[in-house]
């Protein structure tokens, strides 16, 4: 394959732009804010799932501790009708005072059980009520980080993007600039040899591996025509002569 000397050395600035292209794509992949984002986003999720949780059980325990109230109500009042009726002398048969006394006295019992009940659940309560607290304080200081980090890193992002349109809208007119068959060939040897597909010979060497080439290569890289297509012997990159070639 020939090429005019020119053309080739386009070659290299195409090169450059397209390093440059894929360190950019590189560096917003790899932004730190971003890999803080993802861990960030299994803390919430984390903390969100804690604190649905806890309003259950602070709404299973207030459901629980309205149940008590409500019985104990139901004691209370039954016990004070059972109680007038003692105290107003309603009840004249012995057995059935008898009986009447010994509910009031179970529903004594009963009420102070109810009411140790609930004692028991408004602490229960108590606790969940501040441990949600904790948690949505927590998840609201999470969220505010997550923003945070969503700035800066659209912020990065956007700096990243900004010079990536201007390497791309430069890259364009260099690449109209290399005939179609070098510019197949570079893009064919840039996708199987870690995005570098044409380098400078410098000083004898590859800059491409950063290998000397051998004596013969050398040789034969003088004996070469001017527009010929060069390739390194050790990485099969386009080789381009430049001034300070060593040749």
């Amino acid at each position: 394959m020939n090429a005019p000397p020119a053309a080739q050395l386009r070659l290299l600035d195409l090169q450059a732009l397209d390093a440059t292209l894929d360190r950019l794509a590189h560096r917003r992949r790899a932004l730190p804010e971003a890999a803080a984002l993802e861990v960030l986003a299994g803390r919430l999720a984390t903390t969100h799932d804690e604190v649905v949780r806890a309003e259950t059980d602070v709404s299973d325990l207030t459901g629980e501790q309205d149940r008590i109230e409500t019985d104990v109500q139901v004691v209370r009042t039954r016990m004070a009708r059972d109680q007038e009726r003692l105290d107003t002398g309603q009840v004249g048969n012995p057995r059935e005072l008898e009986n009447l006394q010994s509910e009031v006295v179970s529903l004594r019992r009963r009420q102070g059980d109810l009411e140790d009940k609930e004692l028991e659940v408004m602490e229960r309560r108590e606790e969940s009520e501040h441990r949600l607290a904790t948690l949505r304080a927590r998840h609201a200081e999470l969220l505010a980080e997550e923003a945070d980090l969503r700035s800066r890193r659209d912020q990065a992002f956007a700096g990243i993007d900004a010079e990536a349109s201007a390497a791309a809208a430069e890259r364009t007119p260099v690449r109209a600039e290399v005939p179609a068959d070098l510019l197949a060939l570079y893009d064919r040897i840039r996708a199987s040899s870690g995005g570098v597909g044409a380098a400078a010979l410098q000083h004898g060497r590859c800059e491409g591996c950063r290998l000397s080439l051998s004596p013969v290569a050398l040789n034969a890289i003088r004996a070469a025509a001017p527009d010929a297509v060069l390739r390194c012997e050790e990485c099969s990159r386009i080789l381009v002569r430049v001034p300070d070639s060593g040749l």
